[in-house]
């Protein structure tokens, strides 16, 4: 056993790779884009060990509360790669936000974890103004978070995200209702592109075709392809809520996310009921089309990786289903009628037609 000999310079903290002052610069420069988020029932001020969010002020009797957390995937090295930092954070709040109104709750307040190697103040500071401004969209404020410096755990430049939501939901309004009938409708609202899943097979569809990201869309020559492929994913919070509160026959909501149709859909149904989907009523975004042309991937694998330009399910009552369509409309979203509620025999998301891909 060989002797341990102290190290003979006094080191710091910053000489192993952490920078305080630069965490602190950091706050500083976050605070007042925080402060934009503040909403009734909450404090934005950062500082303390905790967040604090006063539900009764938030005008809720009898509340049930409901969590959701996620993060942004590999869509975050786009951002990286290319030094547009200020749009990832809308994605991250999108993630988490449009899971909690999917079960009929209002986004109070969200949290976030940003994780990098070596902190850059601005970088962080643009990534937080992406999360407020997610958070101004869907109505939660920002009332804490934590910036974590880890020297060996990320290369230079690399850094990851990760987000927490609270919401809340009178008793007795959560959704999926427990009345879906066979025949009930089923609508879709569209997505703004791919939000932010399936950027793993696309990073390496990308890499293949040896395209640059800062050479023109293929699909869309106005912009670089990294400004198309990080068009940040829709929140749906305020559509849906307005016409929630109609209370015009919504029965249940679904967010396409990861899985895409067939395992988000059956999430929200009966084990008894399956929806029929015509993929002729689709729209499908060019981002879509081109994806699969260059990857050579074929319709399925399409529908359960991406959206295809469909970002939320919405079950209606037969009767009603042309007033919740309307109701969407006036809400500026463009709805689309995909399908209908069916008995289950086999799977839970049966196909009609094909993708206009």
């Amino acid at each position: 056993m060989g002797d341990t000999h102290p190290l003979k310079n006094n080191l710091t903290y910053a000489d192993a790779g952490v920078d305080i002052d630069a965490g602190n610069l950091m706050v500083e420069k976050i605070k007042p884009i925080v402060r934009t988020t503040q909403r009734a029932g909450s404090d934005t001020e950062l500082g303390g060990f905790g967040g604090l969010f006063d539900l009764k002020a938030a005008g809720f009797k009898d509340p049930v509360l409901v969590a959701a957390n996620d993060g942004v995937g590999t869509k975050l090295k786009i951002a990286i790669d290319t030094g547009i930092h200020d749009t990832v954070g809308i994605d991250l709040v999108a993630m988490c936000v449009n899971d909690l109104v999917v079960q009929g709750a209002e986004p109070l307040f969200f949290l976030d974890y940003y994780a990098t190697g070596k902190l850059d103040p601005n970088q962080g500071a643009a990534v937080v103004s992406g999360i407020a401004e997610g958070c101004r969209q869907a109505g939660a404020a920002l009332i804490g978070g934590e910036t974590a410096e880890m020297p060996g755990m990320y290369l230079k430049g690399d850094y990851d995200l990760a987000g927490f939501a609270v919401g809340a939901a009178e008793r007795g309004k959560l959704l999926p209702s427990k009345d879906m009938n066979e025949g009930d409708v089923v609508l879709g609202l569209s997505s703004s592109g791919l939000h932010s899943n399936g950027f793993s097979l696309l990073r390496r569809i990308v890499e293949k075709s040896g395209l640059d990201f800062n050479a023109p869309a293929p699909f869309d020559k106005t912009v670089s392809l990294a400004e198309a492929l990080l068009i940040p994913t829709r929140i749906y919070v305020r559509s849906l809520l307005s016409v929630l509160r109609k209370d015009l026959g919504i029965k249940a909501l679904a967010h396409i996310t990861g899985g895409g149709f067939p395992e988000n859909i059956p999430r929200v149904l009966p084990k008894t009921l399956a929806v029929e989907i015509n993929l002729d009523a689709i729209k499908v975004p060019p981002v879509f089309s081109w994806l699969a042309k260059q990857g050579n991937i074929t319709e399925l694998e399409m529908l359960r990786t991406y959206n295809c330009g469909i970002g939320m399910i919405v079950v209606v009552d037969n009767k009603k289903a042309d007033d919740v369509f309307s109701a969407f409309q006036a809400e500026g979203e463009k709805p689309v009628r995909l399908g209908r509620i069916t008995v289950r025999k086999d799977k839970g998301v049966v196909y009609k037609g094909h993708l206009a891909l």
